[in-house]
């Protein structure tokens, strides 16, 4: 059976957007993974289709009704239950690789795409929402968080991507502590005055990792001291 996502979404025509394109499209065309999308709106019960409303105790703009939320979730887990419910929303855990592990090992994923103010607190609770945010940044709807976190997932996914090699040494993919990925050359050997590392040349896969490791552990250094942080903690 293959990975299944859903995105209950007040803009269905959003998806598959780029994820319909490269070697997620191709996998999704081959049966690898399935997406589907359930418009919001068609579980409102009243004649304007309303999804929303005033915030309790006042405040600028609108929140998603939890009737209207609710029944939509129960539409979509009601042909993969065992699939965890996703609220994206910028209150949620950081979006990382660990996460998209995790999601890619399992049966698939429900999205929950708000808009908005966001959901009414009692729906998240009720169906036990993990509640994930892609950045420490405000979008406009859950849409473009979703595809994002699709598109980290279903290149997780068996068979999507061609090397596994590959996979396994980019940013992050090191599940006992997270490193940038290490800088990349190819031909011409020089560019512009620019020359490519003699040791990428010496054809030493010894000397070559090892220059990997510490360009990566260099940039990791400096460019997010909270992860070298964490790798040293857990190295220690």
């Amino acid at each position: 059976m293959s990975w299944r996502a859903t995105a209950l979404t007040l803009f269905p025509e959003m998806f598959p957007g780029t994820l319909g394109h490269s070697l997620a499209g191709r996998a999704l065309r081959e049966g690898r993974w399935s997406l589907d999308t359930l418009q919001i709106r068609d579980f409102a019960t009243d004649r304007h289709r309303t999804v929303d409303d005033t915030p309790c105790g006042g405040g600028a703009g609108l929140v998603m009704r939890p009737d209207v939320v609710d029944a939509a979730c129960a539409a979509a887990l009601a042909g993969g239950p065992d699939r965890p419910l996703v609220y994206l929303t910028p209150r949620g855990r950081l979006m990382d690789q660990a996460l998209a592990r995790e999601l890619a090992s399992g049966p698939g994923v429900v999205l929950v795409c708000g808009r908005y103010e966001g959901l009414d607190q009692r729906v998240i609770e009720a169906r036990a929402m993990r509640e994930v945010s892609v950045g420490d940044f405000v979008l406009s709807g859950g849409e473009p968080a979703a595809l994002l976190l699709l598109d980290a997932c279903v290149r997780l996914l068996p068979g999507v991507m061609g090397g596994a090699d590959s996979a396994a040494e980019e940013s992050f993919s090191d599940p006992r502590g997270a490193l940038l990925e290490y800088p990349h050359y190819t031909r011409p050997a020089v560019w512009q005055g620019r020359a490519v590392p003699d040791v990428l040349l010496s054809g030493h896969h010894a000397a070559v990792g090892q220059w990997r490791r510490d360009q990566a552990e260099a940039a990791t250094r400096e460019r997010r001291p909270d992860l070298w942080r964490r790798l040293r903690e857990t190295q220690d």
